[in-house]
């Protein structure tokens, strides 16, 4: 089993993945982010991205001190790069989501106050992984393509293995 709380596993990953190591320690943002217990989530850890696919880092913070996550993110993005805040609600909880591009990757930054291990993103992910090493290859590529029409990961998932309410029921894997 992979240890999805370290980015080391990218090291000997595909070359998207080790082209995101290399990205994530030039910028030293895993670093830089280490107080807020930054985790990389969403499809590129478990090798079912596609073009567009974004670098989810999902992280712990303190809403009530959110200029300071906000600061500490600043200070890795590269000046002059386009930077979208964003404040909203997801399954009725607080969070911060901050949007840039960084060498040709879409980076999401997610906070929200709990552990990243108990955040859905991860939580879907470790269930999406677990279902992938059991159905194998071919399930694996139904996924991609589904993506490449257009449908969500969690969706897709929902599709193939004809979950009612994949976001909630993917949980329960």
């Amino acid at each position: 089993m992979i240890d999805f709380t370290t980015i080391t596993y990218l090291k000997n990953g595909n070359k998207r993945q080790q082209r995101a190591f290399e990205i994530l320690k030039k910028y030293e943002i895993f670093g830089k982010l280490d107080a807020y217990s930054p985790v990389l989530a969403g499809t590129i850890p478990i090798e079912i991205d596609i073009e567009g696919s974004d670098l989810d880092i999902i992280c712990e913070v303190d809403l009530q001190f959110q200029e300071a996550f906000i600061e500490t993110v600043r200070s890795f993005i590269p000046d002059n790069t386009e930077v979208h805040i964003e404040n909203l609600a997801v399954n009725e909880e607080q969070c911060i989501v901050i949007n840039y591009a960084l060498e040709g990757f879409l980076i999401e930054i997610f906070g929200q106050n709990k552990p990243p291990l108990q955040q859905n993103a991860y939580r879907h992910m470790i269930a999406e992984h677990k279902i992938l090493q059991e159905k194998g290859e071919n399930f694996k590529q139904k996924i991609i393509e589904l993506k490449k029409e257009g449908i969500k990961t969690e969706p897709a998932f929902g599709l193939l293995l004809g979950l009612e309410d994949p976001y909630e029921d993917l949980l329960k894997f």
